[in-house]
């Protein structure tokens, strides 16, 4: 078998610090302020954010201490990803067929401008050639950058949407436009999904997401994924809980450089074992 390759794309990825590499779990999520009955929707917003600048101190002092560590790594960042990565994926929200035993997992950042380009050029080609044909599972995982102020607080905005089965419109909408939100492109935004704005209001002044995007970070972190977007593409095993990842990305590729991976993961086993022999 062809040992698994780990490939930087040329495009330069949006630079990431967000978790530990064995430095402890970082503190609980802080609680955000309490909103006053009757606030607008701008106040609750501006009452988010407010909450959420304690979150991003927390979040950069982890990325100081994962630069010190990681200047002290001489090797460049894809040579620096294990060899072999198992994923856990039990339970996880994903895009396409239960059946489909060949998947891709993305880490990605609502703000990044790369990712923009991949989610609005890439990946609805993906989609259409092989996540609506039943052949490719796709998992999406957060890795929001502490440099991009708005970054968690759109993880969460997806994730509460997500709630009422709009994860993927949030995500294609996020991407479309990553301007951050004010009171009437929030209402927009609630309209055009079709979200009840009482139900989505009280998920995102709750902090029911904070923890798990975190861990999803703290992961990505310790299979030294620095950068967004990345890829992990591999096959899942028959329970469809655990993907063995063959092949790694950095940066937004091309539709081409994943067809090759996808179409030659989609053969046949035996035909696979054959060219490796």
């Amino acid at each position: 078998m062809h040992p698994r390759r780990f490939l930087p794309s040329l495009a330069s990825c949006c630079l990431l610090a967000v978790a530990s590499l064995g430095f402890g779990a970082p503190p609980p999520p802080q609680e955000l302020p309490a909103l006053r009955p009757g606030a607008s929707l701008q106040a609750q917003i501006d009452s988010l954010r407010e909450g959420q600048e304690k979150l991003q101190k927390e979040l950069e002092e982890l990325k100081a201490l994962l630069k010190e560590r990681a200047a002290r790594v001489d090797t460049p960042m894809a040579a620096t990803a294990p060899d072999a990565i198992t994923l856990n994926v039990f339970g996880e929200p994903f895009k396409g067929s239960a059946g489909a035993r060949v998947a891709i997992l993305e880490y990605s950042d609502f703000d990044c401008t790369f990712c923009a380009r991949y989610a609005t050029e890439i990946f609805p080609l993906i989609d259409q050639a092989y996540i609506q044909a039943g052949s490719v599972k796709y998992f999406f995982r957060d890795l929001p950058n502490p440099d991009h102020l708005n970054a968690l607080f759109k993880a969460r905005v997806a994730r509460c949407a997500g709630e009422q089965q709009q994860f993927w419109g949030a995500h294609d909408r996020l991407f479309r436009d990553q301007r951050p939100f004010d009171s009437p492109g929030m209402l927009a935004f609630m309209e055009a999904l079709g979200l009840d704005r009482e139900r989505f209001n009280a998920c995102i002044t709750s902090d029911r997401y904070l923890e798990a995007i975190q861990r999803s970070a703290q992961g990505a972190a310790r299979m030294r994924i620095l950068g967004t977007p990345a890829f992990l593409i591999g096959t899942l095993s028959e329970d469809g809980r655990v993907l063995q990842a063959e092949k790694v990305f950095f940066g937004a590729e091309s539709f081409q450089a994943f067809r090759s991976v996808l179409d030659e993961l989609l053969k046949p086993a035996a035909t696979r074992a054959k060219q490796t022999d």
